[in-house]
């Protein structure tokens, strides 16, 4: 991710993955309703690291630094595939 924008499209979408309203994420976060919508549509400049992190903890989601452009090798990808996908060794 490398904008505001694409963040909150990110946390709207663990939101949603989970089940969970807006209004309730934003009254366990500790954050407005309102600001949590703009936030998670993009209309909004600025969002508070303080609020993130408290919106990111109700998600059970955390922020991960890395190095632009960096992203997991041909391996990697195969190993977290195989990890998600279920045994089919031997299924018919």
């Amino acid at each position: 991710m490398q904008t505001l924008q694409e963040l909150g499209e990110a946390v709207a979408a663990r939101r949603k993955q989970l089940g969970l309203k807006q209004g309730d994420v934003a009254v366990m976060a500790g954050v407005s309703a309102e600001l949590l919508s703009r936030f998670e549509r993009g209309r909004t400049a600025e969002f508070g690291t303080r609020k993130l992190l408290a919106v990111l903890a109700v998600l059970g989601a955390e922020l991960d630094v890395m190095s632009q452009g960096q992203s997991g090798n041909l391996d990697e990808l195969r190993r977290e595939r195989a990890q998600t996908l279920p045994n089919q060794t031997g299924a018919t």
